[in-house]
């Protein structure tokens, strides 16, 4: 078989004629020493002792490096018919040449990548996280035939998890991001001076608007740096950021990267020479290109190996008409607001996606993606986005992109299986012709032992639920009251309860059963009350915990063991908890509107239900003698966000036409203006359903009262809002205390 570039996987399932099996360890004894190629670099060294190492762990024999004799395993160097410069920086080749076994590279990573491919791929060892492995048992070990040369078409690869972040770990994954602290020893990583959204961090407003208001945008016909951006038009400020890129790269020349990239909001420059750019262009990332081109042609003169990252992303993410990015400009296409639910690249509702990344991978040579793999707004909930994660990595390679950064949750242990994504995205991100089915199967059977069985079925019933609601998932849902209902939240009851009797007797594994558990609880936790009512109402099973009290304790309890962190982008789960023991707290009496009804006749609904957005800055839960059960939902007055929402729950829908009601006060500073508004709202037809608009005039006195929204039919995406006048002036702030509903007879 000649020499050739070929998937990894693929080749070590070969037969490969003319290169004979060798046997490096007969009964616990090394038939082999281990030679390392001349003026070995760091990385070298390094793959020399782990190859040593677990070679001894794997069969029990010495291999020593630097040994002679006629077997060797050579580590580094030239390899006989391979052009090493082809390999750049992470290639790789596995070949056996007579008695020799060749595991070498590009440089700087490329032997040590070659050397973890064997472990893994051929002796059958497995880096799970960076603290847990197998080891297989092997004294006498005999390897096939090998002659492959692989060189990954993504040159960088970054797997954003708290366990990948190890430098070694992220080694073995064979992951090189900015993230990811890999020491040089290890063969170091990509460095982005930087990392994003640095329009402000080179030219902070603080220290410039002052004196130069033209080189921040123009909006609403007034120079501003609140919500804004550069004028990238302006040629005295773009001498001035390069003068500090410069810098930048002078003070770490190693580095190879900077961004120069737009802030992450809106406000991009409306005067008439940044207008004129944009309009011809098709695109506000029309005068992004056209300035970072610029600058990169300068930062060139002094680096010309330096690449000048920007981002295609919000406004800018369509791609321009004509102008295209130079050389050395990397963009970097993000897919915030895609549906994670189904595959980019065939899914209906990702079609403007499909059409940026089509543009953009006939303009840019330096296409780099930016993936969202996780749910910020709720870390701690399921999200199955398990089918689109490798078809969107090969529509990425397919696209010509070269960088992937593949967004997880790295400030939580305790999310949605975080082990196995990091392990899967990596796996495929250095070859995406992997079988993702078969890889998430290896994962699981080896980490989690005897429970692998129901914990597959698991992921199944989450990504065949999602599918067959057709849900729209995003990557800020503040729950899942959408898509996650009962029926389903029962039977991942049942399949976890036999995960974790799968491995009653090992501590170890049960731990991880337990820790992988942990969103399924928290859905219980956040939706007791309304999956109580639905299962009375209906008739059904209800498989949630029998104490709610003692479950959210055992929650908040475990979630600190294994140090969740964060609970949300942002927010740690330390500020978090508190609420969350809050919503199991006595409810409130009844509304005046319900006293006599029959409970199935109308359902109330108490601030410990509500979904809060912006949770300790937008809104929070307060002490409110005024409430009916003490404690509301308190937004300050000067934002305008629908902060306080609840998405009704499916069990409301088996009212029937029903009247719908918002309790709400206000505290307010004036007497007149804008108090606060409530209302209805269908995301599914994206239309208002209801919505009141009080005034100060009648709600200045600080007293609540029960707003009518009408009568409705309640639907599964449906949700009741409440949003203050953003007029801190006005209002100092405005309290919810109950949403109710009551069956129209």
């Amino acid at each position: 078989m000649s020499t050739v570039t070929v998937s990894l996987i693929a080749a070590l399932l070969l037969c490969v004629p003319g290169h004979a099996a060798l046997q490096l360890a007969r009964d616990g004894k090394a038939d082999y020493t281990i030679v390392l190629c001349a003026e070995p670099i760091l990385a070298e060294q390094t793959a020399a002792k782990e190859l040593a190492e677990h070679l001894k762990l794997v069969t029990g024999a010495e291999f020593p490096i630097g040994g002679t004799g006629r077997k060797v395993i050579r580590v580094g160097g030239p390899a006989p018919g391979v052009d090493m410069d082809s390999l750049k920086h992470d290639g790789i080749v596995m070949k056996t040449d007579g008695d020799t076994l060749i595991l070498t590279g590009g440089r700087p990573r490329g032997t040590l990548y070659a050397v973890y491919s064997f472990l893994e791929d051929v002796v059958g060892v497995r880096w799970w996280t960076a603290s847990e492995a197998t080891i297989p048992q092997r004294p006498t070990l005999e390897v096939p035939g090998l002659d492959v040369v692989y060189v990954p078409k993504l040159q960088y690869r970054e797997a954003f998890y708290r366990g990948a972040f190890d430098g070694v770990f992220a080694a073995r994954l064979k992951t090189n991001g900015h993230f990811e602290r890999i020491p040089p020893e290890y063969g170091g990583h990509y460095n982005l001076l930087g990392w994003c959204h640095t329009f402000y961090q080179l030219l902070p407003p603080e220290k410039h608007f002052a004196d130069h208001p033209d080189w921040y945008s123009l909006l609403k016909r007034k120079r501003t740096a609140d919500g804004g951006q550069l004028c990238l038009t302006n040629d005295e400020m773009r001498a001035e950021l390069t003068r500090v890129a410069l810098e930048w790269c002078r003070k770490d020349p190693t580095a190879g990267m900077i961004s120069i990239a737009q802030n992450d909001w809106g406000g991009n420059c409306q005067c008439e020479a940044c207008k004129a750019i944009e309009e011809a262009e098709g695109s506000p990332s029309g005068p992004i290109i056209q300035f970072v081109n610029k600058v990169a042609e300068d930062i060139e003169k002094e680096f010309p190996d330096f690449l000048v990252e920007t981002l295609a992303y919000s406004y800018t993410r369509h791609a321009p008409k004509t102008v295209q990015p130079r050389r050395n400009v990397i963009v970097r296409l993000c897919s915030i607001e895609c549906n994670f639910a189904e595959p980019l690249g065939t899914g209906e509702s990702n079609a403007t996606f499909r059409e940026d990344i089509e543009a953009w991978s006939k303009l840019a040579p330096q296409l780099y993606i930016w993936d969202y793999v996780t749910n910020f707004a709720n870390y701690i909930q399921p999200h199955p986005n398990w089918r689109s994660l490798a078809p969107n990595i090969r529509l990425f390679v397919d696209r010509n992109a070269i960088g992937l950064f593949e967004q997880g949750d790295a400030s939580c242990s305790i999310s949605d299986f975080p082990e196995l994504r990091a392990w899967l995205l990596s796996h495929l991100m250095w070859d995406p012709s992997r079988d993702e089915k078969a890889l998430i199967r290896e994962f699981v059977e080896g980490y989690y032992g005897p429970a692998a069985d129901p914990l597959l079925q698991y992921i199944d019933l989450m990504s065949d639920t999602v599918e067959r609601q057709k849900t729209y998932l995003r990557c800020f849902m503040a729950d899942t009251a959408s898509w996650l209902h009962l029926e389903t939240l029962n039977r991942a009851t049942e399949l976890f309860d036999q995960a974790q009797t799968a491995v009653a007797d090992d501590p170890a594994l049960s731990a991880r059963v337990r820790r992988a558990r942990l969103p399924l609880d928290h859905v219980w936790l956040m939706r007791y009350p309304a999956m109580k009512r639905q299962a009375k109402r209906q008739g059904v099973a209800f498989l949630g915990p029998e104490d709610p009290v003692a479950a959210v304790e055992a929650f908040v309890a475990a979630a600190q063991e294994f140090d969740a962190r964060n609970f949300s982008e942002g927010r740690s789960f330390a500020d978090y908890a508190p609420g969350l023991v809050m919503r199991f707290r006595e409810p409130g009496p009844p509304p005046d509107e319900c006293k006599d009804l029959p409970a199935e006749d109308w359902v109330d609904i108490q601030d410990n239900e509500f979904t809060l957005h912006g949770l300790g800055s937008w809104v929070t839960l307060a002490d409110d003698p005024k409430a009916s059960d003490g404690k509301a939902a308190r937004m300050g007055g000067g934002h305008p966000n629908w902060a306080t929402q609840y998405p009704i729950s499916l069990d409301m829908t088996d009212l029937g036409p029903c009247h719908c009601y918002v309790r709400v006060r206000c505290d307010a500073k004036a007497k007149t203006g804008a108090a606060f508004t409530v209302g209805l709202y269908d995301a599914n037809a994206k239309a208002g359903v209801a919505q009141i608009g009080e005034t100060l005039e009648n709600a200045s006195d600080g007293e609540y009262r029960t707003y009518d929204l009408g009568i409705h039919e309640l639907k599964p995406g449906m949700y009741f809002w409440v949003c203050p006048p953003n007029n801190a002036d006005a209002v100092e702030a405005v309290l919810t205390d109950r949403m109710f509903c009551v069956r129209e007879k």
